[in-house]
């Protein structure tokens, strides 16, 4: 599989440049050169399929040759050694939680496969190192710290910013030691995010082999399409159209939605469901992309003003607004609405979300009023603990500490103030 740079001024490179480089050289995402739909007797037999199995036949065409099975299949068997329950909340409406791995947030599935396979392309590199750098709003960096821990010839170095992320978040990017090291800046998220950028295309730090661990990078983002069909072979059974409703900031989970959709996946419409951080929104109601400074909120993940995979997903649909609008709907809520939503959740079916999937519900329920006889299905990004600022006092319940966070919560934070890309060049070295 070749994969080309979405700014269309860059060399087309294999799966293994693509994961090293994160970036293309003209600052374009890669995006993959063919994307050739499975073949229908596998959706025939999909609930007879283990989640493994499912995963290697999604993956496999992305990877070509440049990991042999054997390797894939164990890369595959590590990144998914946790459950993807689908939990019914009320009449027709699911919620697919992604949070019980081991940073309780989706984003372990794309840090674990991709720390993996960079793993395997350095397995003979004795003297060379990767250094990963990645911005976080929130869970990025807690997944990533955890992916990567440990892995031989991998740097890591993330940028949060100070003070717009959960405590519990914070010391699951600041807490691990070894090869991590967190970087608090003095900014929102896109100042973290531009940084990065700056820095790959920085032909001075080309001797640190850099790599992003974000969304934008294939490796992080391509497996993000498995949990679409997880929750597809849950609820085929029911043999009715399927809405799936993302909490969405860099559009990672979104993209990957819809390129299990271009597989063949039997996705009946998307909603992208935001906070004030509403670029999207607006989009398709204007037809003109405006991005804007982030905004904080309660769902602070989704705190982004540009998202970066929009991009890709223009691409997917060949920048056909048409046929977008057909697959594709938006909405925006605000932290108050965000705050009934909880509570009505829990009110009604004891059910305890947390910000982001609480946005991703309040979109589910809009687009289903157009879709009659369709179910619904909202992704739970991450635990509630992990919000326990707004979930309890908005719930008035207290929540348990789950072992993985109990690991780290008690840690002492290690951490080092920067405000400028300057500050970060010079603390690469």
């Amino acid at each position: 599989m070749k994969y080309y740079s979405l700014n269309h001024n860059a060399p087309e490179v294999s799966f293994k440049e693509a994961v090293i480089q994160g970036l293309a050289s003209d600052k374009g995402l890669y995006f993959p050169q063919t994307i050739t739909p499975l073949n229908p007797a596998f959706f025939n037999v999909i609930e007879n399929l283990s989640h493994n199995d499912i995963a290697f036949d999604v993956i496999q065409q992305f990877v070509g040759d440049e990991i042999p099975e054997e390797n894939l299949r164990e890369i595959i068997a590590e990144t998914l050694s946790f459950d993807f329950p689908v939990v019914e909340v009320e009449k027709g409406i699911y919620s697919l939680e992604l949070f019980h791995g081991p940073t309780m947030a989706f984003k372990d599935v794309g840090a674990r496969f991709m720390s993996r396979c960079l793993a395997y392309f350095n397995k003979d590199k004795k003297d060379s190192k990767n250094t990963v750098l990645v911005a976080t709003s929130g869970d990025t960096g807690g997944a990533v710290a955890s992916g990567f821990l440990g892995v031989d010839g991998v740097d890591v170095v993330i940028l949060y910013p100070s003070g717009k992320v959960s405590d519990i978040q914070e010391k699951q990017l600041t807490t691990l030691g070894q090869n991590i090291k967190a970087l608090e800046v003095d900014g929102v998220f896109d100042d973290c995010q531009d940084m990065v950028k700056k820095a790959f295309l920085d032909e001075t730090l080309a001797h640190k082999n850099l790599t992003s661990a974000n969304s934008i990078n294939i490796a992080r983002w391509l497996p993000q399409m498995f949990y679409f069909f997880f929750a597809y072979k849950a609820l085929k059974s029911q043999n009715k159209p399927l809405v799936f409703s993302c909490p969405s900031g860099n559009f990672g989970n979104i993209c990957a939605g819809i390129m299990a959709k271009k597989l063949g996946l039997p996705i009946e419409h998307f909603v992208a469901s935001t906070n004030v951080n509403d670029t999207v929104p607006r989009f398709l109601e204007s037809g003109k992309y405006d991005p804007k400074p982030s905004k904080a909120t309660i769902s602070n993940a989704m705190d982004v003003g540009n998202p970066s995979n929009f991009i890709r997903i223009q691409e997917l649909y060949n920048n056909d607004l048409k046929a977008f609008e057909k697959d594709f709907s938006s909405y925006s809520y605000t932290d108050e609405e965000t705050l009934e939503a909880l509570k009505q959740i829990y009110n009604t079916n004891g059910y305890v979300a947390e910000p982001h999937g609480a946005v991703g519900y309040l979109g589910l329920k809009k687009e289903l009023q157009k879709h009659e006889n369709a179910i619904g299905v909202f992704l739970e990004t991450a635990h509630p603990i992990k919000f326990l600022d707004v979930v309890e006092p908005a719930l008035g319940i207290t929540l348990p500490f789950p072992e993985q966070i109990e690991s780290v919560i008690n840690e002492d934070k290690i951490s080092v103030k920067i405000s400028s890309y300057e500050e970060l060049k010079a603390f690469l070295g």
